[in-house]
């Protein structure tokens, strides 16, 4: 039985939740295209400002604590967010999270010991295992279902639209 399985078993006693950062642009990524045969596909490039979503998703997949950046996302306002849900916890706590560097840097490991003292466990995941961090199923079905091509039709709109996603039921995941 691995650790999340166990975790779990101890629901009522405590809340578990998956935390990431993702990425929102204007920028087109197509990973395949159809084109006419003998005819050249021409993708216009732009250069886009970003949206960065930082969230805390539990793990029934129902409670969301989000966030928005505009730009990067260093570990400044990894460090806030965490501090902005750490202040809502009522009971132990563990957040699952991955080993970015934002998330091992010095300034983050500094509040880990504040954190445990509020309720807060962080519980890595190992490298390159994001299949794991049940709250990268929220960021590929709100890039993949819920932002519609009309999302994408200014920075505005996207923005817009990503936090109407977050407030809104749109964005609870089941997991069974």
């Amino acid at each position: 039985t691995g650790v999340m399985e166990i975790l779990e078993a101890l629901d009522d006693n405590i809340d578990i939740f998956y935390f990431d950062e993702s990425g929102f642009s204007l920028e087109t990524l197509l990973p395949y295209a159809w084109q006419e045969f003998k005819t050249r596909l021409s993708i216009p490039k732009s250069k886009s400002k970003r949206v960065n979503v930082s969230g805390f998703l539990s793990s029934d997949g129902q409670q969301l604590f989000s966030q928005i950046t505009i730009g990067t996302v260093a570990s400044k306002e990894t460090v806030d967010i965490f501090n902005n849900f750490v202040s809502q916890i009522k009971k132990k706590t563990f957040v699952v999270l991955d080993n970015a560097s934002i998330h091992t840097s010095q300034l983050f490991s500094e509040q880990i010991d504040r954190w445990k003292q509020l309720g807060l466990e962080l519980l890595y995941l190992p490298s390159y295992s994001p299949e794991l961090n049940k709250i990268e199923l929220l960021w590929k079905s709100i890039k993949e279902r819920w932002l519609t091509p009309s999302s994408y039709t200014s920075f505005k709109k996207l923005k817009s639209d990503l936090e109407h996603i977050l407030a809104s039921q749109l964005c609870r995941i089941n997991f069974t």
